[in-house]
């Protein structure tokens, strides 16, 4: 199948590659002109044959926007634009509406993967209607891992509104991993810390591919003593925690996991050194490193953790 491919930096460069060590015809554009196969969307565009699907895995917010408004100029009746990006489900109307008035599709779709997408698959929510998501079908399913990791979870934004929550859940679980390293490290009744998070890697309830690139932190940088205790949010913790206002959901853990965030922008919290080199190991996200110390990332040399199909983003 072809496709165009608006954005080719960490995850849509190797979902790119991915599909095109899977057959497909892959026409890429991104803003860096030594990765781009064309010029400018209009030239991508026109590479493209009717009826044409173009994926955009670019910032939310103002980039997707103006992106989608350019393809609605530049699309034809019967094309579909695909939103990888991690906007937030109302966006998602306002884009389907605006495209659909025009006979362009519109499907939006959550993806988890990460650096690690290219080789183990990408975790996949869509949101579109039936016909949209069943065309789309070759690409999805040769991005996706080999078992599962596929669902076409509703009409338009129900794939973002799924991906939000997955990573609402993921805040919470990262967040209870660090306050145990925190609490560990502050006692003296346990002399390898690090030797416990190994040991809980088989056969306990709480392994996880967490655990094993907490495992790898660790072992990279033992006491995280290279990381200041900072730690960003992508925006979606806030939305979760906004749509269980909104529903009248009580979610206390990832809402609390979300004010540690906050909280970890005003001192160096030992906690969320832990969060930081998470986030760094799964998806490559920038740390923030002491002054005089270089923090190793997720591409490190020697690396042995090879996370399961559903990695996360």
């Amino acid at each position: 199948m072809q496709i165009g491919m608006i954005g080719l930096g960490k995850m849509g460069g190797n979902m790119a590659e991915r599909l095109r060590r899977g057959g497909h015809d892959v026409v890429g554009y991104d803003r860096d002109p030594s990765i781009s196969d064309v010029a400018n969307l209009k030239e991508l565009v026109d590479r493209l044959q009717a009826p044409r699907a173009v994926w955009v895995m670019v910032p939310a917010g103002a980039p997707t926007q103006a992106t989608v408004e350019q393809l609605g100029e530049l699309l034809s009746p019967g094309d579909i634009v695909i939103d990888g990006g991690n906007s937030h489900y109302l966006d998602d109307r306002k884009h389907g509406e605006e495209l659909g008035a025009r006979g362009v599709g519109f499907v939006d779709c959550g993806v988890s993967g990460g650096v690690w997408g290219l080789q183990n698959g990408y975790a996949l929510m869509t949101g579109g209607s039936d016909e949209d998501v069943r065309r789309l079908m070759p690409i999805f399913e040769t991005l996706k891992p080999e078992e599962g990791g596929f669902v076409h979870a509703g009409g338009i934004g129900a794939g973002h509104f799924a991906k939000m929550v997955h990573n609402g859940i993921e805040y919470g679980m990262m967040q209870a991993f660090a306050e145990g390293w925190e609490l560990l490290e502050a006692s003296d009744v346990v002399t390898d810390v690090a030797g416990s998070f190994k040991s809980w890697r088989n056969g306990t309830v709480i392994r996880s591919w967490l655990l094993d690139l907490l495992v790898r932190a660790l072992d990279e940088d033992p006491g995280l003593a290279e990381l200041k205790g900072y730690a960003q949010d992508s925006g979606e913790g806030r939305w979760t925690v906004q749509a269980a206002v909104d529903h009248a959901v009580p979610l206390p853990v990832i809402t609390a996991a979300l004010y540690a965030r906050f909280a970890s922008r005003q001192d160096d919290s030992p906690a969320m050194k832990v969060v930081a080199a998470l986030r760094n190991q799964f998806g490559g996200h920038a740390v923030t490193a002491k002054e005089g110390q270089v923090a190793k990332g997720a591409d490190a040399p020697g690396a042995d953790v090879v996370p399961p199909a559903e990695a996360d983003r």
